[in-house]
C-alpha cells in the first residue's frame, strides 16, 4: 500500500481575525475558507505548495460536544488535530480495522460553505486516541476545498511542511496504533513516514493538553531563515 500524505493541521483560534493578522504579519497569504453547515464554526487557510494546509478555525459560541472547542477554552490557542488524505477511504479504514485498529469509525459527513457560496464536501474517519490523525477525503473536487494559484506563494518564502512533531503518554502504544492504522511499512522507531513528510513521535510529560500534535517544521525556499510560527511549537 502507498503512503498516505499529509492534508491539514487544525488550528483553533479564539479570534479569528486576529489570528489571520498575525500569520500575515509573519509573512503568510491567509485565504477565508468559509463556515461549516450545522456547526458554529468558521475557518482561514494558508496553503503550501505542496497542497498540504494549515486551517485557523474558531467558534462562535461554546461547544462542550467538540473536543477541539474544549482544547481552546482550556489551553487557548493552539494545535488541536491534523490528517491525512486517503485516495480511498473505506479501503485505508478496512485495512486499518483488519490490522487491529477496531475504534475507527467512517466514513463520516463533512461540509463547509466557501465566502462564494460554493458547497464543498467531504468525509472523514476518526478514532479515539488522538495521538493518531484523522483522514480527511474529498467528494466534491479538492481544488474546491484546497486553493490553488498565487495564494500558495507566501512573502516569507514557505513552502510546505516538513514534519509534524506529535506530543504522546507512550511512545510504545502509539506507535503500535501508528502500524495498525497505516501499516508496518510506514513507521520505524520513534518516526511516521507519510508521502512527502514525517510525524515525529515524543514524550512529553508536561504537556498540559491531551496528547496529539505540538509542533510543526516547514520546508522554506533558498536560504529563507525559519520564523516563529503562530501557534506551532511544542
Amino acid at each position: 500500500m502507498s503512503l498516505l500524505r499529509l492534508d491539514h493541521l487544525v488550528i483553533a483560534v479564539s479570534d479569528l481575525e486576529r489570528a489571520v493578522a498575525r500569520y500575515v504579519d509573519a509573512g503568510f497569504t491567509v485565504t477565508p475558507g468559509g463556515r461549516h453547515p450545522g456547526r458554529n464554526t468558521s475557518n482561514a487557510l494558508v496553503v503550501f505548495e505542496d497542497g498540504v494546509y494549515l486551517e485557523l478555525i474558531t467558534y462562535s459560541s461554546p461547544s462542550p460536544d467538540e473536543r477541539w472547542w474544549r482544547e481552546l477554552d482550556a489551553h487557548g490557542d493552539g494545535l488541536v488535530d491534523f490528517a491525512l488524505l486517503p485516495q480511498n477511504l473505506p479501503d485505508v479504514v478496512a485495512r486499518a480495522r483488519a490490522r487491529g485498529l477496531t475504534d475507527i469509525t467512517g466514513p463520516l459527513p463533512g461540509g463547509r460553505v466557501r465566502p462564494d457560496g460554493t458547497s464543498v464536501e467531504w468525509q472523514t474517519a476518526r478514532q479515539a486516541h488522538h495521538d493518531l490523525p484523522f483522514l480527511c477525503a474529498d467528494i466534491t473536487p479538492r481544488s474546491l476545498r484546497v486553493p490553488e494559484g498565487d495564494l500558495r506563494q507566501h512573502p516569507n518564502g514557505a513552502k510546505g511542511v516538513e514534519d509534524v512533531t506529535v506530543a504522546v503518554a507512550d511512545r510504545t502504544a502509539s506507535l503500535a496504533r501508528y502500524r495498525a492504522f497505516l501499516g508496518d511499512e510506514a513507521v520505524r522507531d520513534a518516526e511516521v513516514t507519510l508521502a512527502g513528510a514525517r510525524i515525529q513521535l515524543v514524550r512529553d510529560d508536561a504537556r498540559t493538553r491531551e496528547q496529539g500534535p505540538c509542533g510543526v517544521r516547514l520546508r522554506w525556499s533558498g536560504s529563507a531563515a525559519p520564523i516563529g510560527l503562530p501557534f506551532l511549537s511544542c
